[in-house]
């Protein structure tokens, strides 16, 4: 059964796609089986891993609406891993979930027809805390939040954490926090320090030590159809990728070794 994470931050341009992108080449790098969901409308994902949106018919918006199953729907990437792709018709199915029973479900239902053919699933979300963001939410084990290390970082996050609580309290019990990621980190920069230093503060263990740095290649990727991985293999953005994947798989083998010792 495959672990599925969330990436989920409601502010926009923090990295959230790059990091869904790059995180599922990285995890392939460590030979691990991937499949990418594009839960945002904006389809930046699947374009930015080369998908044409002309070249797919059957896409999230179906999946959610029980019109196709996710089997047709999934597409093998240049990459590795597989991608249900999205476009913009995946607003339509956003409005019409809000009409429909158990529509938080659906993202879940859906994903666990395939589950045990990954080891993980990575779910980029759409950059607000729609119904869409709650399919991710009920469906997820855990959720990943990218952090840009600015003013405004640390007050959109106490939003979002209350929205994980309640999904926590009414919906999803067992979803809990993997990490959170700084991205787009500037070290020189001394707000960045100050924002990173409290991050730490507030939420020990939760902060990975990975940071993912400022990067023109990791900037340039997308436009290529390429992850950070494919299109320069060596920069400083696939080396905090690879640093990142090494990091969540450490720590899975920690916890498995401590519950074989204490069973």
């Amino acid at each position: 059964m495959s672990k599925i994470i969330a990436i989920v931050n409601q502010k926009g341009g923090v990295g959230k796609t790059t990091t869904s992108i790059n995180l599922a080449a990285a995890l392939v790098k460590n030979k691990r089986k991937i499949l990418l969901v594009d839960l945002d409308p904006q389809g930046n994902a699947t374009v930015g891993i080369g998908i044409n949106k002309q070249d797919f018919t059957v896409s999230s918006k179906n999946v959610l609406l029980n019109e196709a199953e996710i089997m047709t729907a999934l597409i093998k990437t240049e990459g590795g891993y597989d991608i249900l792709p999205t476009s913009q018709d995946l607003i339509v199915a956003e409005v019409q979930l809000m009409q429909v029973l158990q529509r938080e479900m659906r993202l879940k239902n859906a994903l666990m027809k395939v589950a045990n053919q990954y080891d993980y699933i990575l779910i980029d979300c759409p950059p607000s805390l729609n119904i869409l963001t709650l399919n991710a939410l009920t469906a997820a084990h855990s959720v990943l939040i990218p952090i840009q290390c600015e003013y405004y970082a640390l007050e959109g996050l106490t939003g979002l954490l209350q929205t994980i609580e309640q999904v926590q309290t009414t919906i999803n019990p067992n979803l809990f926090i993997e990490g959170l990621l700084r991205t787009m980190y500037d070290g020189r920069n001394r707000l960045a320090l100050d924002v990173s230093q409290q991050l730490i503060k507030h939420f020990p263990g939760r902060v990975y030590r990975t940071v993912i740095p400022r990067n023109v290649r990791l900037a340039e990727a997308p436009s290529h159809g390429l992850s950070i991985i494919q299109y320069d293999g060596k920069s400083q953005g696939a080396v905090a990728y690879l640093a990142l994947a090494n990091e969540m798989l450490s720590t899975v083998n920690e916890k498995k070794e401590k519950e074989n010792v204490t069973g």
